[in-house]
């Protein structure tokens, strides 16, 4: 029975590292989303933060300013939703498709 109990808890350390590894290359990791037909493109990284916004000249009209406001924030849902979707599945890879509660 000890057995077992040690042999499980070196291979939770081990997922746990592994998680830790995923979490911190997934952060270096850059997504995109974009709107508009690309005419505007968000891009995050594997924690969902905002690195960066390209606008196409061609949308940005002063007396259409809420049309540019969509946009962005279209753009912005899409990257956050594909970068969520990036990260579930490296940290499935990483946890063995082990479904550990607070992780996404």
């Amino acid at each position: 029975m000890m057995k077992d109990m040690g042999r499980m808890l070196k291979q939770l350390q081990e997922a746990q590292s592994k998680m830790m590894k995923t979490q911190e290359e997934l952060a270096a990791r850059t997504i995109e989303g974009s709107s508009g037909g690309g005419m505007v493109k968000v891009a995050v990284n594997g924690r969902n933060e905002l690195i960066s916004i390209k606008i196409d000249p061609a949308v940005v009209d002063p007396n259409d300013v809420e049309m540019l406001e969509d946009l962005i924030a279209a753009a912005v849902i899409d990257a956050q939703s594909r970068a969520q979707e990036v990260v579930r599945a490296e940290l499935a890879k990483a946890t063995g498709g082990l479904s550990i509660p607070g992780l996404m």
